[in-house]
């Protein structure tokens, strides 16, 4: 045996990326999220009914993936939605243009005065403490994302034409209204005509689909669109609630008993619909509104199941966001060749920083990201 040999054979062979995805020199965008983009009243540590004042966000189950990928991560993004074209439709694309998300693709609707044709969507949200959770009401109606059709969006143009490599919405959006379902449907089959990868966030919202036929028509649309789609991200409730898996045996920590009830459940999934290339999901049981118990797991044909870094008793500022977040991280990791478990890592640490502050969306830097997935504490760095 020479030197050379000798030295090869300490080299351990890395986990090849489980996605392939088309070349960033092809593609105008790394990734283009589809979904409503609303504004966010934050009464701060108040409850709604009793404050005076606001603090405005913008956010969108699909928009904080996106917006995650370009300011926390520095990928090329954009975002396929509709605002009423007013003040308030103008003030969103302003906190989009600071979240570092390409405003090209935003289709702007003419507004009527008053809101009784078109209008753009609120959120009033609390943050919720201890025992109280956090509480979101969702004036939503009539929204103009709500309305975006599939002959709105030249899809063809912007998957064939301009490029992009990673296409994220998820059923927040497909459940707004029978046009948006069938938007999702039509930007789906036409990304993948492109070769562009698909994940899909189920994002279950008992409000949404409150209107809109119920749980049974969220199972039912969800279920039209997982046969479609690459990577299914989702919490339990998403995949219980939303598409119809039930999970059982959930202890209320982040125990073996719970992992394995995740497990069994992914392992449905998985055979449910083999198109799927990778299965994420985040588990997160609550002690108080202020104090999670927060970890992720992930599984492709190739590595099977992946346990992120479980953080018990895991201190929240603001919940709001936090899956958003680890789908940001989680998405980043595969755009970026990594093997699973780093991808996996990197969400489950995105989603714990964007907790630790305000807002829909997160305000961690990339080396902040990096470092707590690989072991980094919230010791004073100066």
């Amino acid at each position: 045996m020479t030197s050379e040999d000798v030295v090869v054979s300490k080299v351990k062979p890395q986990p090849a990326p489980v996605l392939t995805l088309r070349p960033a020199e092809e593609c105008r965008f790394d990734a283009v999220g589809m979904g409503e983009v609303m504004l966010r009243l934050d009464p701060g540590p108040k409850r709604v009914r009793a404050t005076r004042a606001f603090d405005v966000w913008e956010g969108g189950g699909e928009y904080n993936v996106v917006r995650g990928l370009s300011r926390v991560f520095g990928l090329r993004t954009s975002m396929v939605t509709a605002l009423a074209e007013n003040e308030v439709g103008r003030l969103i694309e302003g906190l989009i243009l600071a979240g570092g998300v390409d405003v090209s693709l935003i289709r702007w609707m003419p507004y009527d005065g008053i809101g009784e044709r078109v209008r753009n969507g609120l959120n009033f949200t609390e943050r919720g403490f201890g025992v109280r959770g956090a509480l979101g009401v969702s004036d939503r109606g009539h929204s103009a994302a709500s309305q975006l059709s599939a002959d709105e969006v030249d899809f063809d143009e912007l998957f064939g034409k301009q490029g992009v490599r990673w296409l994220h919405t998820g059923g927040i959006f497909a459940g707004l209204s029978e046009t948006t379902t069938q938007t999702t449907i039509k930007a789906i089959q036409t990304a993948h005509k492109y070769g562009t990868i698909v994940s899909y966030d189920v994002n279950y919202r008992p409000s949404i689909w409150k209107s809109n036929g119920g749980q049974q028509r969220a199972i039912e649309v969800n279920r039209e669109i997982a046969p479609m789609v690459d990577v299914m991200i989702g919490s339990e409730e998403d995949f219980s609630s939303g598409l119809g898996f039930e999970i059982s045996g959930m202890d209320e920590g982040l125990t073996d008993k719970t992992v394995a009830s995740f497990e069994s459940m992914i392992n449905r999934v998985a055979a449910a619909y083999p198109n799927l290339k990778v299965i994420a999901t985040t588990i997160s049981t609550v002690a108080s509104a202020t104090t999670n118990n927060w970890g992720a797991l992930a599984w492709s044909p190739e590595t099977g199941l992946l346990r992120s870094t479980f953080r018990p008793g895991l201190e929240v500022f603001d919940r709001v966001g936090g899956g958003d977040a680890f789908g940001a991280g989680f998405v980043f990791g595969l755009i970026d060749g990594q093997p699973l478990g780093v991808a996996v890592d990197y969400g489950a640490a995105n989603g714990a920083l964007e907790m630790t502050t305000p807002g829909d969306s997160s305000y961690a830097s990339k080396p902040e990201v990096l470092a707590l997935a690989s072991g980094g504490t919230a010791r004073l760095v100066r």
